[in-house]
């Protein structure tokens, strides 16, 4: 540092900028998309802190945060790919690997079919503009998820494991369309699921100084009470009737209200200095719809709610008002509040109640609104418990876990496609066959496209180390959910075959992968820390 406090800085532009950003592209790309499919290898990791800690994995995204180069540069487009990996996990649960085969795929294309004569921001526009077409093809060619297609997504979202598959299949089949799977390490070499009843609210803990588990940003408490309110707590002697004998008998509260600053800095340092077991979130939704929100889940723990609606006096409040469940998971933006014993019979009322109301509803937001709320209050979590036979083993298997529990939620969200990198070939394929009113820069766009998307089923293909050309011959002509199972090394129905990927993993992959390839082409300038 200078001593005016400056840090020098090294520029480097246009095409040596370019050059160095795809060298960092091409290494962090050749490390992940050996991972891809079926037939994909493993990788291994050396701990950070190099005390002979190994990583075994085929999860992309672990991959790529691992991946730290020299070349500043280089650097720069290795934190770009790994933020559209997260941002693919993020969103999708799954398709890390391909956001960053099909980053590496758009950029080399670009590079290879941008020249001087292009507008490179009219192409950008024309990448951008046929992306979304792209997703329209992938949003008609998708088919919802029957329960018989749950083994099929679960299966190989964790890398063809049969037995995790079948774990995660029948979770999701316990707790239903609307139910909660979660993900936890075992205290054993075994892995298994249980379901509890529990209900989910849409909003995360008030400070992080609330959390106790650092690493999943979570705050994790068992037996816990809950106040419900939605009258301001704006001074903490307001709840002091329930606050001493919490601290005096060793018990532990989620509060769920919301509170001013200084309330919730006064709980979250006593949780700190004091050891407290208490949680703060902020009551769901606004308006009408949070107090209706607070009603229900008052109704599933058992707790009075204290509202400004109804004029109470939160001095007022006692131990007696406060609900119990058996254990809180609260994130950064959600919670679950899970009770092991059976729905009450004023849960049920509860239910039948707002049923009742849903068949007087003129407007489809607010039968939309009441669905969501039974789906709620009858709604059941399901836990996914990892074991192994070391720690090692237990990490990899919980990373396959959790990427496979995700991918079934956004199957179920939003439907699947043919897998195997299929779907993006053959909407490649469709694209290049319609006829759009194209300027010179937007026939380039498309053509990056087109070619960049057939890139993931070609690498799956490569990695099972079988002849690309020879299988995409055989593929022509055929239905366009004929594909290649690598696996077993025959050609037929995808779909039949169970093959079969999450339209929301593919469109986020690829949507992240275009955001962040885009953003590389269009740079002309990179400003790093000058190194001696």
């Amino acid at each position: 540092m200078s001593k005016q406090g400056y840090i020098p800085k090294d520029l480097t532009f246009d095409e040596n900028g370019r050059a160095q950003l795809i060298q960092g592209i091409t290494a962090i790309s050749k490390a992940v998309k050996s991972t891809l499919g079926p037939r994909g290898q493993t990788v291994l990791i050396e701990s950070p802190d190099h005390l002979g800690g190994i990583t075994v994995t085929k999860d992309g995204v672990t991959v790529a945060k691992s991946i730290f180069l020299d070349n500043p540069i280089e650097n720069l487009a290795i934190q770009m790919m790994k933020d559209a990996a997260t941002r693919t996990a993020n969103s999708a649960g799954d398709g890390t690997t391909t956001a960053i085969v099909l980053t590496e795929a758009i950029v080399n294309m670009g590079q290879k079919l941008l020249k001087e004569n292009h507008n490179v921001t009219e192409v950008i526009k024309g990448v951008n503009k046929y992306c979304t077409k792209i997703i329209e093809t992938l949003e008609r060619s998708s088919k919802k998820i029957t329960p018989s297609r749950l083994l099929d997504v679960a299966t190989i979202s964790a890398n063809n494991d049969k037995e995790i598959g079948s774990i995660i299949a029948d979770a999701y089949k316990k707790v239903g369309t609307n139910g909660i799977v979660t993900v936890e390490k075992s205290q054993n070499h075994e892995t298994y699921s249980e379901v509890t009843n529990g209900i989910k609210v849409d909003r995360g803990y008030s400070s992080h100084l609330f959390l106790n588990n650092q690493r999943k940003d979570e705050c994790v408490l068992e037996d816990v009470l809950v106040l419900v309110c939605d009258i301001t707590i704006d001074n903490i002697l307001q709840i002091e009737n329930v606050l001493k004998p919490i601290i005096q008998q060793n018990k532990k509260l989620l509060i769920i209200a919301p509170c001013a600053d200084n309330v919730i800095n006064t709980l979250a340092a006593n949780v700190v200095r004091n050891n407290l077991k208490i949680c703060s979130i902020v009551p769901p939704q606004f308006g009408y719809k949070s107090h209706e929100l607070m009603q229900d889940i008052a109704f599933a723990v058992g707790a009075k709610i204290f509202s400004e609606n109804t004029g109470d006096d939160l001095s007022l409040i006692n131990m007696d008002d406060l609900g119990h469940v058996d254990k809180i998971i609260v994130g950064k933006s959600s919670s679950v509040l899970i009770k092991e014993a059976s729905i009450t019979d004023a849960t049920l009322d509860r239910i039948n109640e707002l049923k009742e109301q849903q068949v007087n509803q003129t407007i489809k937001e607010d039968r939309d609104f009441i669905n969501e709320r039974v789906a709620s209050l009858a709604g059941a979590i399901g836990c996914i418990y990892v074991g192994g036979n070391s720690d090692v083993e237990q990490k990899e298997k919980f990373d396959r876990v959790d990427d496979s529990v995700c991918a079934v939620r956004s199957a179920l969200q939003e439907g699947i496609i043919t897998g195997g990198g299929l779907a993006l070939y053959r909407a490649g394929i469709e694209l290049s066959y319609k006829k759009f009113e194209k300027t010179i820069d937007e026939k380039v766009a498309a053509e990056i496209l087109i070619e960049a998307i057939k890139v993931p089923m070609e690498q799956i293909i490569i990695n099972a180390g079988k002849d690309v050309e020879e299988i995409i011959i055989t593929l022509d002509g055929l239905s366009s959910s004929y594909g290649y199972d690598v696996k077993n090394e025959k050609i037929g129905d995808m779909y039949k075959m169970g093959i079969i990927d999450p339209l929301k993993v593919t469109k986020s992959a690829l949507i992240n992968a275009v955001s962040v390839a885009t953003t590389i082409l269009s740079t002309n300038a990179i400003i790093t820390h000058a190194r001696a």
